[in-house]
């Protein structure tokens, strides 16, 4: 009966997430079919797994029969029904917690906690794991001929537009375009939507504007965005997890605490908005 009770639970699980889009908060919706999927098949199991228990009264029937015959080692079954009882708490905790605890929304909290670099996380080796700071960096993923090929042709279509709207579809691969290639962008009019960062090492005129970004999964969540520079004589009161949209002209300064040259915003509009209902963004392919 635990069976049937684990197989449904992760049913439901996968329904939920469905049904109410959290889904789009652990995966890229590029894989969604698979999740989707994945409800036909543990309901199919589910039935099987029903089927069988409903048939297993007559053979538990001729077992206990056999067992009072032939004597039975209660101590075997003892150490059985422990390891059952662990497997299927173990198996039963994610279940739970999926389905009665709310999906939480990465924000600037875990930009604070994991630290603000421009490198990947310190001592994270698995390349399909790679938390990203305010750069994408999507060469991990590809060949360098491949990726080579992809950053020619995104420089090419992104290069020639004098105005570039990092919007849902385009952040990933635009963004990318204007780290890699910031000489070439200069002066360009963007215009960028994200929750506001502050920092220490920045001036009072000044923010980043970050969102966080899926490349496959939550796993290898980054944060991306862009430092952002108020007229001087602005009074900026904004708070962080503030969401905004932003334009401006881009321009480059040496930032020292990554001891880079990055590009940033000289914004000349600006308008405070509400969270986006999906507030990530995914790398699109």
């Amino acid at each position: 009966m635990l069976r049937i009770i684990i197989l449904f639970g992760f049913t439901y699980f996968f329904m939920m997430l469905h049904a109410k889009g959290d889904i789009s908060k652990y995966i890229n919706m590029k894989y969604s079919y698979l999740s989707f999927s994945m409800i036909f098949l543990m309901g199919f199991l589910t039935l099987y797994q029903l089927i069988q228990w409903a048939r297993g009264d007559k053979r538990k029937d001729h077992n206990h029969n056999h067992d009072h015959d032939h004597g039975h080692d209660h101590s075997h079954d003892e150490d059985t029904i422990l390891k059952k009882v662990f497997t299927y708490t173990m198996m039963l905790i994610p279940i739970i917690t999926g389905i009665f605890l709310p999906a939480a929304t990465l924000d600037s909290t875990i930009v604070k906690a994991k630290g603000f670099h421009f490198s990947f996380i310190d001592n994270d080796t698995d390349q399909y794991a790679n938390h990203q700071i305010l750069r994408p960096d999507a060469s991990p993923y590809y060949d360098k001929i491949a990726y080579n090929q992809m950053d020619k042709n995104d420089l090419k279509k992104y290069g020639s537009e004098n105005r570039i709207v990092l919007d849902d579809k385009h952040y990933f691969r635009a963004l990318e375009s204007i780290y890699n290639h910031p000489g070439n962008f200069i002066d360009k009019k963007v215009v960028l939507k994200g929750f506001a960062y502050r920092t220490d090492d920045i001036e009072n005129n000044q923010l980043f504007v970050l969102r966080f970004g899926i490349i496959h999964c939550i796993a290898d969540a980054g944060v991306y965005g862009m430092l952002v520079e108020f007229p001087k004589d602005v009074k900026s009161q904004i708070h962080k997890d503030e969401w905004l949209q932003v334009e401006g002209t881009l321009e480059t300064t040496y930032y020292q605490p990554f001891k880079e040259n990055i590009p940033y915003l000289k914004v000349t509009k600006w308008e405070e908005i509400p969270k986006p209902k999906d507030p990530y963004v995914y790398r699109q392919y």
